[in-house]
């Protein structure tokens, strides 16, 4: 399964993106996670349904110091996990 996440609130500037690496890497999934130039966070992440919704659950709480308001979520064709190898951060210094 291989879901699309977009998580919008103060989400960056406030290790956002070092958080969802440490949740999804230790649930086994692949994918990425970056900024957006509009602000939010987005994530492509694949795996087992239940690891899923395990990720689904962090994203809703976030990192302290973050503030979530909306987790927009989207459910990507299969195909869309090709070349996703272990989780990584993108755009990260």
């Amino acid at each position: 399964m291989v879901l699309h996440f977009l998580i919008q609130g103060r989400v960056q500037g406030v290790g956002f993106r070092w958080f969802v690496h440490r949740e999804a890497s230790e649930l086994g999934l692949r994918g990425w996670v970056r900024n957006t130039e509009e602000g939010d966070v987005e994530v492509v992440a694949a795996g087992d349904p239940d690891d899923l919704a395990d990720l689904r659950a962090s994203l809703k709480r976030g990192p302290r110091g973050s503030r979530v308001d909306r987790v927009v979520e989207h459910t990507l064709n299969d195909s869309e996990a090709r070349g996703l190898t272990s989780f990584r951060i993108d755009g990260a210094w």
